[in-house]
């Protein structure tokens, strides 16, 4: 690839909204470095970014969905429920391919439900998310009567959420290939071109040949499996599957793709923007225990930044209809 190609590949990636949220990371990490010297300490780093990374794994498949025009409010659930499930194929005797599936299942059939509501039952996205999102959490305390699952695992399965690639943490390297392959798939393919039309103006997108309801179908069933992949990395990591995983999950990811950039009225957004929302969010969460701020503010300083990345967006829209 010649340097000319990968800088048309870097501008089709990020786009103007992505460098803001950069641009506000850059600005809120200079600001904690200054006031802490840990902030910048290569294992705190590398601790922000393993915190943050599970986060930015889900929202690759929130922002999808955004994108469409819908919400994925099950994906906390999901999240739990497939670490769960290969909890207890691990305890069964199964090995790591058939509980990984097993895992990756789960989160497929959530996905694919959620996605058939949505364009068979003809659903509101809110109203079917929040179903399955009750049923998956139900299920975790049912199996497992409000106890952890702490099965024996493999070495190489703990690897996933435990292990390093160099200095870097697993979890982050599994984020950035994600990233990678998702923001190619959505900046360069007829499927992401078709994401972002059914978005913009499905009617429209139907009139034109895009089959809608399949490319919504598409995007629900990927934030289901990719939900499930996440919680397979977490189970990996604590090597217990506590009743109670993935509980409120699902706003942090939401919050990550708004103040990424994507717009809850649909055809705005992008992989990429979500990952830095993530990447906010987990800074901003480091950089109040670094500086001895009540955890309590944690939410409340995440929730002024979701309003202000949100209004920044509204204001933008409403400039360009002037």
């Amino acid at each position: 690839m010649t340097a000319h190609s990968l800088g048309r590949t870097l501008l089709g990636i990020f786009r103007a909204k992505e460098v803001s949220v950069l641009l506000a990371l850059v600005l809120v990490s200079v600001g904690i470095a200054l006031v802490t010297p840990y902030f910048l300490t290569t294992d705190n780093l590398m601790g922000v970014f393993r915190s943050f990374s599970l986060t930015a794994i889900m929202s690759i498949g929130m922002v999808m969905v955004i994108i469409t025009g819908g919400i994925d409010l099950s994906v906390g659930s999901v999240m739990g429920l497939s670490g769960l499930v290969t909890a207890l194929a691990f305890q069964n005797g199964f090995s790591t391919v058939v509980s990984v599936s097993c895992g990756l299942g789960v989160g497929f059939l959530f996905g694919l439900t959620n996605g058939l509501l949505v364009t068979v039952g003809r659903l509101p996205p809110f109203i079917a998310t929040l179903g399955t999102l009750s049923i998956g959490r139900g299920l975790m305390y049912i199996v497992t009567k409000g106890v952890p699952a702490t099965p024996e695992t493999p070495e190489i399965f703990s690897m996933i959420g435990q292990g390093y690639i160099g200095s870097v943490p697993a979890p982050v390297i599994i984020m950035l290939v994600l990233a990678l392959i998702f923001s190619v798939i959505m900046t360069f393919t007829t499927f992401g071109r078709h994401v972002y039309a059914t978005g913009g103006n499905e009617q429209a997108a139907w009139l034109s040949g895009v089959n809608t309801s399949r490319i919504k179908l598409t995007v629900y069933t990927l934030s289901g499996t990719i939900s499930a992949l996440a919680g397979i990395v977490a189970f990996s990591r604590y090597l217990s599957a506590e009743p109670a995983s993935g509980f409120g999950v699902e706003l942090d990811v939401i919050a990550a793709a708004a103040i990424g950039g994507a717009s809850l009225a649909g055809g705005v957004g992008s992989v990429m923007g979500a990952i830095l929302g993530a990447a906010l969010t987990g800074i901003i969460a480091n950089g109040v225990v670094l500086m001895n701020i009540n955890t309590y503010a944690q939410q409340a300083i995440t929730g002024a930044v979701i309003l202000i990345a949100v209004s920044i967006d509204v204001w933008r829209n409403a400039r360009k209809e002037r």
